[in-house]
This record gives C-alpha cells, structure tokens and sequence, in this order.
C-alpha cells in the first residue's frame, strides 16, 4: 500500500515536472518569438529613420540650392536697380540741362 501510494505520488510529480517544463518551453519560446518581434520592429523603425534622414538631407540640399538661386536673383536684381536709378538720374540731368536752355 505504501509502495503504490509512493508510486502515485512519484507518478504525479513526473506528470506536474513533465507539465510544468513543457509550460516553461511554451513560455520561453513565447518570450523568444516577442524578442523576434521586437527586433524585427527595431529594424524596421532604423530603416523608416535612415529613410527619413536621407529625405530631410535631400530637403537640406534642396533648400541650399534654392538659397543660392534667390541670392543671385537679389545680386541681378539689385544690378539693375542701380542701372535704372542711374538711367534716371542721367535723364533728369539732360531734361534739366534741356530746360535752362
């Protein structure tokens, strides 16, 4: 009697070992499958953040580009302001001359 309780109870405790690693492996590999997930999370968020470098450098260099236009475009237009007023000053210095004539 003892030795089948003994039995019994070695039975149950190899079925709880048994049960409980097999629930220890589900949980590991559950823990490994999230720390997949979470890598393959963090590779994609680098590579939205590589992306989106590389588009806010192309911006950067558009934006320098643009500068560098609306800057020649202010040397041009200040040019020929200067050949206007001096245009404008030459003719009022001949209709001057003209009228005190």
């Amino acid at each position: 009697m003892m030795i089948k309780n003994v039995l019994k109870v070695s039975a149950l405790v190899l079925v709880l070992g048994v049960a409980s690693g097999c629930a220890s492996q589900e949980a590991i590999d559950r823990a490994q499958a999230t720390a997949d997930s979470a890598a393959r999370d963090a590779a994609a968020a680098k590579s939205t953040a590589e992306a989106a470098r590389a588009a806010v450098d192309g911006a950067a260099q558009s934006a320098a580009s643009a500068q560098s236009t609306a800057d020649r475009a202010l040397a041009a237009a200040t040019e020929a302001q200067a050949c206007c007023d001096a245009n404008r000053d030459r003719l009022e210095r001949m209709f001057q001359k003209s009228m005190s004539k």
